[in-house]
């Protein structure tokens, strides 16, 4: 869902930074290959994810929710020399595909891939991060909150993706709808989270950011 009409976004693509090379490259290949393509961040999003990981400049960054690793590739812009960034997903058929674009970057050496469910390897994580960016499975936003929030340092940037949802977050939400229930108990848990400053910004299904006190 976008919250503004499509020439005005249009608009602010043409006024934004351009999308580099490889990611159009591999912005086409997922809309031709892969299935639910609209869950790639896209050109202007992954142009804000880029600005905001230049302006941290990050020595670690922790990714829940791989996909075709088109969000991962705009993070490790503005990664450190010596940066790593650790991205986690669950879908072993995307492995080989995130795998081709990572090592046609030349971040190839700085990417870490993690096959498996993210709330059983984030545990497992020795790092303590600058930035974290959570899209993953939206039933388990508030159980990735409580495991990532004491490993992002302070300063240190969380970026939460699709707190809109659609709009479904302005209804009640249905029993059985179980992503929309916890994705409003998510954006509550932050709002109070004393840990975080934390702003909603209406970019594509919903951008929070949160900085850490």
């Amino acid at each position: 869902m976008e919250f503004i009409n499509h020439n005005l976004l249009d608009y602010v693509v043409q006024h934004s930074e351009e999308e580099p090379e490889l990611l159009q490259k591999l912005n086409r290949e997922t809309h031709q290959k892969i299935l639910q393509p609209r869950m790639l961040s896209g050109s202007f999003q992954g142009r804000i994810l880029s600005l905001l990981s230049h302006l941290i400049q990050p020595s670690r960054i922790l990714e829940i929710g791989t996909y075709t690793g088109y969000s991962a590739l705009c993070l490790a812009e503005g990664l450190q020399k010596e940066g790593l960034l650790h991205t986690i997903d669950c879908n072993e058929e995307l492995v080989d595909f995130q795998k081709k674009y990572f090592n046609q970057s030349k971040f190839k050496n700085q990417i870490i891939q993690h096959l498996g469910y993210a709330d059983k390897i984030i545990p497992t994580l020795k790092d303590s991060f600058d930035l974290v960016f959570l899209d993953a499975d939206k039933e388990n936003y508030p159980l990735y909150l409580d495991q990532i929030a004491p490993k992002i340092n302070s300063g240190g940037l969380l970026i939460s993706d699709n707190v809109l949802w659609s709009g479904k977050v302005l209804e009640s939400a249905k029993s059985d709808d179980i992503a929309t229930q916890e994705l409003i108990r998510y954006n509550k848990i932050l709002k109070e989270d004393t840990r975080f400053q934390t702003v909603v910004l209406p970019v594509r299904d919903g951008l929070t950011l949160s900085r850490k006190i």
